[in-house]
């Protein structure tokens, strides 16, 4: 099928749109996703001794994990409040809302008191913006693959999606180098004021990732599918009603998505930091795998419109379950080479197979009426579940630092994922009566 058999008259997009869509989508994303993995990064890192001092060092590690858990149970919320909108009003409003919501939420963390400053308040008002971010988040997501995939025509509907895709890895990869970059000042600049530094910087990418959003158009197949009547008056309603059982596979799909991240970005290096692992290694190699993960998105991406989704995106589970076992012993041995290694595999090859493909994966699923707030009910809940993973596995693991809780939780989940998704049927074809 051709771009030009893919929409009707009067909503076909020119090429000039098109090519600012992905570039806005990716622009916006890598700035939500700076955001939202900024205050993951320092949670681990920072934030655990500025707001919740009086605990102990493990104590305090595991209310770092609660509040960035704390996020992502705000993002089906998020996502179902957006969804709603993004469905009967369009998706291109919701994307500069959910820009908006997503830097002020930020900014503001920059700007709050610490607990030796304001007590109990301190750690509340943390979690309070923590919350406003996974609201925003929560829109962000469904909103960014919708306009590039509706633009594409679907044959490549994969490797559209993988530009707003791209935004996840990029954005990781620059909150990991500002709190890599601020971890160099001495520690009582970076305890007094430093630490505020990359969340006030976020203000300004958020300035110009609104001005870029608002200059794309509407999806072209929202604006046909509303001449072809109005979209339901609770769209989530009708995403449960008539498609169950996709949005069960679909949330077990995201599910082992997240995982990953939770467990490789989150669990492993303040499982490495405890044992003594050198931080600037294992940051940079997070970098690292993030940077070859935005390179290699597309390339997976386009796999999955040539080889089908499910090919691609149990490719990609089974890179990371292989990696997750020696995982523990590479990050914490004194080569840089391993944990390089280890985030290149783990991130840059069975993240980025994974991403690539579940974008297009999920919405070939829905019909276009109420396509947001099915994306948002599915990909939404898996992350949601799969933020509890570090909270679990650390708490599962106690004062032994053990790897190995994180470890078989990540490996149980991608199992789980995988099976949904190898019984999740091809996309629906075009014209099927809901």
């Amino acid at each position: 099928m051709t771009a030009t058999q893919e929409f009707s008259p009067g909503t076909r997009p020119r090429d000039g749109m098109t090519r600012r869509v992905l570039v806005a989508s990716t622009i916006g994303s890598a700035i939500e996703w700076y955001d939202f993995y900024l205050y993951s990064t320092a949670s681990v890192l920072l934030l655990g001794p500025l707001f919740f001092p009086q605990q102990s060092a493990t104590a305090a590690t595991l209310a770092g994990f609660a509040t960035y858990a704390a996020g992502f149970v705000a993002r089906p919320l998020g996502g179902v409040i957006i969804g709603h909108f993004g469905d009967r009003v369009g998706r291109k409003s919701m994307l500069v809302l959910t820009l908006m919501i997503m830097g002020l939420a930020t900014l503001l963390v920059g700007v709050l008191p610490t607990y030796e400053q304001a007590g109990v308040w301190a750690p509340a008002m943390l979690v309070t913006l923590r919350v406003l971010q996974g609201i925003g988040i929560g829109g962000e997501w469904g909103g960014g693959v919708l306009m590039t995939t509706e633009y594409a025509p679907a044959h490549r509907r994969g490797l559209f999606s993988s530009g707003a895709a791209a935004g996840f890895p990029l954005g990781l990869a620059g909150s990991t180098m500002m709190i890599s970059l601020i971890t160099q000042l001495p520690e009582e600049q970076l305890f007094s004021w430093g630490w505020r530094v990359p969340f006030l910087a976020s203000g300004l990418l958020v300035v110009v990732g609104v001005f870029v959003r608002r200059g794309v158009a509407e999806s072209p197949e929202f604006l046909r599918g509303r001449r072809d009547g109005p979209s339901p008056r609770v769209p989530i309603a009708e995403v449960l009603r008539k498609r169950p059982v996709p949005v069960v596979k679909g949330a077990l799909a995201s599910l082992g998505l997240a995982m990953i991240v939770s467990i490789f970005s989150v669990y492993l290096p303040a499982y490495a930091a405890g044992q003594g692992a050198d931080r600037d290694r294992v940051l940079t190699g997070l970098v690292v795998g993030a940077l070859v993960e935005a390179a290699l998105l597309p390339v997976f991406g386009a796999l999955s419109d040539r080889f089908g989704r499910r090919t691609v995106i149990v490719f990609g589970y089974t890179v990371c379950a292989l990696v997750a076992l020696p995982a523990p012993v590479w990050l914490t041995s004194d080569s840089t080479g391993q944990v390089v290694l280890t985030f290149v595999l783990a991130m840059g090859v069975g993240h980025a197979a994974v991403y690539g493909g579940i974008a297009a994966f999920l919405v070939e699923q829905f019909p276009t009426r109420y396509r947001y707030s099915a994306l948002a009910v599915t990909y939404q809940l898996g992350a949601t579940i799969a933020s509890f993973g570090p909270l679990i596995a650390g708490a599962l693991a106690g004062q032994g630092h053990s790897a190995w809780p994180g470890t078989w939780m990540l490996l149980g989940t991608l199992a789980v994922a995988g099976s949904a998704v190898l019984a999740t049927r091809g996309p629906r074809p075009r014209g099927e009566k809901e």
